[in-house]
């Protein structure tokens, strides 16, 4: 069973540590096109951070943040926008041309949400996805 830590300083430091990488995770996630990062990247450290809350204050706080069906649809749901975001480009040419998304500007404001959509889909994916992974294993580990 995973338990809270004992100790102040672990369990100060994560409350600290934790809204930061979450706040860093956001950042990777919207600067990833400009610059190394992106989805798959955001999607780990959001995801870790949760696991973290998770070893340092128990399962029992991470079960507050996080309910297991809401990781699933989340999971589900990004991987809907991932292709949803790419099936739009099928009205143009091929799929993921993001300059056929529909909306006011030129292609190049179209490819730059194309781009960010895709990236905000995985993220949710594999935040999730690692989230319930985590779930699941710790409570097989509590069940034996």
């Amino acid at each position: 069973m995973i338990e809270r830590h004992e100790s102040v300083v672990v369990t100060t430091f994560v409350r600290v540590l934790v809204p930061l990488a979450q706040l860093f995770g956001l950042y990777v996630l919207v600067h990833g096109h400009e610059s190394p990062g992106g989805g798959f990247q955001a999607g780990v450290i959001l995801g870790a951070s949760y696991i973290l809350v998770a070893l340092a204050l128990g399962r029992e706080a991470l079960e507050e943040r996080v309910n297991e069906r809401a990781c699933v649809a989340l999971a589900a749901g990004g991987v809907l926008l991932y292709v949803a975001t790419g099936a739009v480009g099928f009205a143009g040419t091929a799929f993921l041309d993001y300059a056929a998304l529909p909306g006011p500007g030129s292609p190049v404001r179209a490819r730059w949400l194309g781009i960010l959509l895709i990236e905000i889909g995985v993220a949710l994916a594999v935040a999730a996805t690692l989230v319930l992974i985590f779930c699941r294993l710790a409570a097989r580990d509590a069940e034996t």
